[in-house]
């Protein structure tokens, strides 16, 4: 694969959107530390509404000024994890925030010892302030002294070493060896198995593709369990420290979510989604001409012989027509995003896999993901351009403080761009061949993405933070059975679950996010309803949805999806959104009959 020095300048993003010159990025480091030890000047101030204010107006001067540096030197940091210089700024400014964090640990511990009528009326003084008061009122009962809220900012750096050792080992020290088969070799990489060879028509390629990558993913497999029972460790002995009553109610906080609203996405799906995917798993085998459907075949596409080509010009092209229903001011962003260089598609060593959007404030976009070519790449481009749209809005709209959105309700505003892609190319064709790869698109990749891969991640993690919970570990055999009883759950005597398919826990980095895996379904769930609605009322629904938007984090995931129209305190919308993937997979079932 391509080195990074290699690749073209077009194909990677433009960081100078951020810092036009390295100058400017480290004044803001020397900017950063003046107002941190600023803030620090103003400790045992805070009793009064007028000093809360006047903190808290400063203190979003420095979160916008770390915001930038912190961005502009992880995005460096993760196109190339062989490039010592990116590494070393990115781990410098990890440890310039603990250390103002540990400056500014006072702040929210001194503001939460007044009462609440006094944090009230500094809220009062500022509005932009109100959602950052309200949360210190909401976090009062898990607020540590000021001595232990400063020790346990200190320790960030430290505590984040087990995402860290994660990455390093999947990007950097894993090495995968070509294969042959069929009498010709192949090359294999992380990126490569996960973009390429697990949609691979060839199924003696697929399946070897995928022995040789669960082979080799295994020789780390006790590395990584241990990395991952750190992680899980870490957050168990927080969630003591601070009073919670599980870790389950403590990675829950800051979502703003029921443990209800959490059990209930799992179970629901568990039990009413698997009959239509092991219905779909079927229809697979058949239309494959398989003798028996494997854990390796699952993700390979209905119609594998076809594969609608698509170059980057046309990515904006697909991208801006099928949004254009979200407006004007939505579809010139996205022309922005490609003019702008946005967007980092490259494909090199060293690059982090998969795809992200992260929108540092007031700098616009960035977007991560391997360009392949594909009409499917497009939704991959859509789906980070949601994401884009989203924070956009929220950052034109709020303080830095009111940004931030629950991972609950975060992925809605990115599928909603999926599906009203997918609906667009189906209303645009006639053609039965499209219809059908469109079709299988939307569950083979956005639903299953979202309700199948994530969600079974949440089932195999809710598993093992129960063990956690009763203050038990994990180690690499216990993971396996965990992650592989959870599949033979889901898929029963379907799918036959290849040696391999147990590690498939040790590929993902949502673990180490907190309980972010089933979020996904939730934010489609949320999707899939809002979609109903702009399409049967119009310019209405979409209008609700630019308010919730604009709302940031200002609202609850409750309140966010009913300014959305959308009422998530019930299984109703969930249940729904099931029929509805229940209805694409008849409709697919009729085209391929």
């Amino acid at each position: 694969m391509t080195m990074r020095k290699d690749v073209p300048v077009e194909e990677t993003w433009d960081l100078s959107l951020i810092y036009k010159t390295k100058e400017e990025y480290l004044n803001d480091r020397k900017r950063a530390e003046s107002l941190g030890k600023e803030i620090e000047g103003m400790k045992g101030t805070l009793n009064s509404p007028e000093n809360i204010s006047k903190a808290i107006d400063k203190y979003q001067e420095l979160v916008e000024t770390m915001t930038l540096l912190i961005n502009y030197s992880d995005l460096a940091s993760s196109v190339d994890y062989y490039d010592s210089e990116a590494q070393n700024n990115a781990s410098y400014d990890r440890m310039l925030m603990s250390r103002i964090n540990g400056m500014t640990a006072f702040l929210d511990v001194e503001i939460a010892e007044n009462d609440v009528a006094t944090i009230e009326k500094a809220a009062v003084i500022n509005e932009r302030n109100r959602g950052y008061l309200e949360e210190i009122i909401r976090k009062k009962p898990h607020t540590l002294s000021e001595k232990e809220e400063k020790l346990m900012s200190k320790l960030a750096p430290v505590m984040d070493t087990p995402y860290q050792v994660y990455n390093m080992t999947k990007l950097a020290d894993m090495v995968f060896p070509s294969f042959e088969t069929e009498g010709k070799e192949y090359p294999m990489g992380y990126a490569l198995f996960e973009d390429d060879y697990q949609y691979e028509k060839n199924t003696e390629v697929r399946r070897k593709a995928f022995e040789v990558f669960s082979n080799e993913i295994k020789k780390y497999e006790n590395t990584t369990a241990s990395v991952y029972n750190a992680q899980c460790q870490k957050e168990k002995i927080e969630s003591e420290i601070r009073g919670y009553d599980s870790v389950f109610d403590f990675l829950l906080f800051p979502q703003n979510v029921t443990r209800e609203m959490y059990d209930r996405q799992i179970d629901t799906i568990m039990n009413e989604l698997s009959p239509h995917m092991r219905r779909y798993a079927r229809l697979k085998k058949k239309v494959l001409g398989l003798e028996e459907m494997t854990y390796p075949d699952l993700l390979v596409p209905l119609d594998s012989d076809y594969s609608p080509s698509v170059t980057w010009k046309e990515c904006e092209e697909y991208a801006a027509e099928g949004l254009s229903i979200m407006g004007e001011d939505y579809v010139k962003m996205v022309h922005e995003a490609f003019g702008k260089r946005w967007f980092d598609y490259a494909r090199n060593q060293g690059k982090s896999t998969g795809g992200f959007c992260a929108s540092p404030y007031g700098k616009g976009s960035f977007i991560l993901l391997s360009w392949n070519g594909r009409m499917s790449d497009v939704f991959t481009a859509v789906h980070e351009l949601g994401h884009a749209g989203h924070f956009k809005a929220a950052n034109s709209n709020q303080s830095i403080l009111d940004t931030d959105v629950s991972s609950y309700f975060v992925e809605a505003p990115s599928t909603i761009n999926e599906l009203l892609l997918a609906h667009h190319l189906l209303k645009k064709s006639d053609d039965k061949r499209f219809k059908g790869w469109v079709l299988d698109n939307i569950i083979n990749n956005t639903y299953y993405h979202n309700f199948v891969t994530h969600l079974l991640e949440a089932a195999y993690q809710r598993e093992v933070y129960r063990l956690i919970d009763k203050g038990e570990s994990v180690q690499a055999e216990t993971l396996n059975s965990i992650y592989k009883s959870v599949l033979e759950k889901f898929w029963g005597d379907d799918v036959v679950l290849t040696e391999g398919s147990e590690h498939t826990w040790m590929r993902q980095p949502h673990y180490y996010m907190g309980l972010y895996s089933y979020t996904y379904s939730a934010g489609l769930t949320v999707a899939t309803e809002v979609v109903k609605r702009i399409e049967s009322e119009g310019e209405n629904a979409v209008e609700d949805w630019k308010k919730v938007l604009k709302a940031g984090g200002t609202l609850s995931p409750l309140k966010l999806a009913q300014l959305g129209g959308v009422d998530i305190s019930t299984s109703k919308p969930l249940v729904s959104t099931i029929e509805t993937i229940g209805g694409y997979i008849t409709e697919l079932e009729d085209i391929f009959a």
